[in-house]
């Protein structure tokens, strides 16, 4: 089994701004696993919060040579991967891909029905809404309703003033949409509250709330859930199985993303124990493209809540095959993570 790969840029469209940071662009790397004359792909990005620079990603990928070399076929190669914990999750989750979409390949059937995921329709997925003025995020939101996106991720946290304006413009502007607010960590719990009521004081209905404290305190989240009008879904606290288990009764939900938890291979024992738990489960992504997104939208059939973006945010998509751009994600019919290069 031979493992390869290719780096490249990625630009987004526009500049976007989170609680934390502005992005404008960020390089990918294609992972390539060839075995028996099939090629399987996977991405991942880099990552300030998550310390992944090229020279990083390629560095851990040449580790990974000669152990993918002495593996006699895909799934063998899953349980060697995953058994190495000194490798960073989004690494892993991009080799995770290629060797799912391998799979897939092999054994004619798209990567969902491969692992057992149930049957879903094409699903409505979020669009992300930077930090802006409320003028700016009306427009945005009015626009996008008019393309037939159902669903509207908020960023906020730097400015709870401009947090609520600004939700409430878009409330305004969008009124058929669901909202999902996420401050990224930069609030504490009391202004969670106090945002969070004067939003719902608005008139506007929230659908859900990620992970609006830093994270690392449980108990701080439990309060804030116990108080807030909208449901409260973990995302930096909900990294692995461990994590889930401990948060059962403190939130609603738990953000899924490959990159944060190592593939689909984790992402299904995260499923189960959030599933345990009584939590519902969102999916996340980092921005990239198309072939970095297609994993997680296999995963869709267990998400109450489906934020995979990413490809949307982008100048130019250099795959293409799960749709999106009218708001709706399509469920892959083909073998594999069913993307191909635009």
């Amino acid at each position: 089994m031979r493992i390869d790969w290719e780096v490249y840029g990625l630009d987004l469209d526009t500049p976007l701004r989170i609680s934390r940071s502005v992005m404008s662009r960020r390089d990918a790397v294609r992972v390539v696993v060839e075995h028996d004359g099939r090629r399987g792909h996977g991405e991942v990005v880099t990552s300030t919060y998550y310390r992944l620079d090229v020279e990083a990603i390629t560095s851990l990928l040449d580790r990974l040579r000669p152990v993918l070399a002495d593996a006699d076929s895909p799934g063998n190669a899953l349980d060697v991967l995953h058994a190495d914990n000194t490798i960073p999750e989004g690494v892993r989750a991009a080799v995770d891909a290629a060797l799912h979409d391998l799979l897939g390949l092999r054994g004619d059937v798209p990567v969902h029905t491969l692992v057992g995921i149930p049957q879903w329709s094409d699903t409505p997925t979020a669009y992300t809404i930077g930090i802006t003025t409320p003028d700016d995020a009306a427009v945005q939101a009015a626009t996008l309703a008019k393309r037939g996106f159902r669903v509207l991720k908020v960023k906020a946290g730097a400015d709870p003033e401009r947090d609520v304006a600004a939700v409430t413009a878009i409330g305004a502007a969008a009124p058929d949409a669901r909202l999902v607010l996420d401050p990224n960590g930069g609030w504490s719990p009391d202004e969670t509250v106090r945002v969070v009521e004067r939003i719902a004081a608005a008139g506007v209905v929230l659908d859900a709330v990620e992970q609006p404290i830093p994270p690392g305190d449980p108990d701080a989240l439990a309060w804030v859930r116990e108080r807030c009008p909208a449901p409260l879904v973990a995302d930096e606290d909900a990294a692995t199985v461990a994590d889930v288990r401990k948060l059962a009764g403190a939130v609603d939900g738990v953000n899924i993303k490959l990159a944060k938890c190592g593939g689909l291979r984790p992402a299904l024992d995260i499923v189960a124990a959030a599933r345990a738990g009584g939590l519902d489960v969102m999916l996340g992504c980092l921005v990239a493209s198309s072939l970095g997104i297609a994993p997680a939208v296999h995963l869709a059939g267990h998400a109450r809540w489906v934020d995979l973006d990413g490809h949307l945010l982008l100048a130019h998509d250099p795959w293409s095959g799960i749709g999106g751009e009218d708001g709706t994600l399509r469920l892959s019919r083909v073998p594999g993570l069913g993307v191909v290069p635009r």
